[in-house]
């Protein structure tokens, strides 16, 4: 035992504010290793948690973009050693028998543990996580700006990667947030015509600066013509939550192009029939990936200078950084 309790930051009501708790430290069970908590991310997501859209349990830690160290792991551990730094997303655990996870798609399991969701995230000094989950990184990394890439990274990198495309294909990024500031860095390095779509103006220079070989501003026109004045999009990424903006960008695929759904929107998307069938377009959605995935991601980030902008919040300022989750440039960050 290393302390009796350590802090962490964790909801304990419906809508509430972030409440700050002492957690009564618990030694880790078998396939489980407590990891102190260097960085982690503050995702959109993590209201999942404050609006009880699905129940969590009460009180929860949110957090699921995870960098830290090993602090404590169980006599019978092989893969990990007090010491070694390790990372997790918000893939927590799977349960090795289910259809999807004997194919390796652990990600899809049918029993899927949730970094900060189902089970106690990284908002907090430690955590304490499944054994399957994790992955080593390199320690000469920036835990705060590697944070981010287990889950905003590697749902850009992995969907992209995933999708019928090729270098030299346009490929259009709508939203210029967490994900969005990293998705056109990954379609430039894939090697595609990059554009960026955005509500107004302002963030066009940075998207140019960040790769993007066109820019769209969706306030002064249709998205849709805008692309097909461009040839048309093989993909349209959706970061940003906007049902009417995902049916406009959808107007702009090519011939057996692909919209792909990343943000979370409870409202529906209309997909007019005749282009669906016309052109042979399709819809897809994506979310992160395996521990594999995650180590393609980093690796493929560390390769391609892929750099992910962050804001830095102390843990004391939890709330302060949770309600940046949407305004920061570009990613808000905790480092306990």
């Amino acid at each position: 035992m290393l302390y009796k309790t350590y802090t962490a930051y964790g909801f304990t009501e419906p809508k509430g504010q972030l409440k700050k708790l002492e957690v009564k430290w618990k030694d880790p069970q078998k396939n489980e290793v407590v990891v102190k908590v260097l960085a982690c991310g503050v995702c959109g997501s993590d209201d999942v948690v404050q609006d009880q859209a699905f129940p969590t349990g009460l009180p929860r830690i949110p957090g699921h973009e995870i960098v830290g160290d090993v602090a404590a792991v169980h006599p019978t551990e092989t893969r990990f050693k007090v010491g070694d730094r390790v990372a997790a997303g918000w893939h927590g655990g799977h349960c090795f028998s289910c259809q999807q996870c004997l194919e390796g798609d652990f990600v899809l399991c049918e029993k899927a543990d949730i970094n900060g969701i189902i089970r106690d995230g990284g908002y907090a000094e430690y955590a304490t996580l499944r054994t399957e989950c994790l992955f080593h990184v390199p320690k000469d990394l920036d835990p705060a700006e590697t944070a981010p890439l287990v889950c905003a990274g590697i749902t850009a990198f992995n969907s992209l990667r995933n999708m019928d495309t090729t270098p030299g294909d346009l490929v259009a990024v709508q939203g210029i947030g967490g994900v969005g500031h990293l998705a056109i860095q990954y379609a430039k390095a894939m090697g595609f015509r990059t554009v960026a779509i955005s509500s107004s103006d302002s963030k066009r220079e940075i998207a140019q600066r960040l790769g993007a070989t066109h820019f769209i501003d969706a306030s002064k026109g249709s998205v849709g013509q805008a692309l097909q004045q461009l040839g048309g999009a093989r993909v349209v990424m959706c970061n940003a939550p906007n049902t009417k903006a995902m049916e406009d960008a959808l107007m702009g695929l090519r011939p057996k192009g692909q919209l792909l759904l990343i943000a979370l929107d409870r409202g529906a998307v209309t997909v007019p029939i005749f282009p669906l069938v016309s052109k042979r377009i399709s819809v897809r959605g994506w979310a992160v990936g395996t521990v594999k995935d995650n180590i393609d991601c980093i690796a493929f980030s560390q390769l391609a200078g892929i750099k992910c902008l962050v804001e830095r919040f102390p843990l004391d300022k939890a709330q302060e950084a949770y309600d940046h989750r949407a305004s920061a440039k570009f990613r808000a960050v905790i480092v306990p």
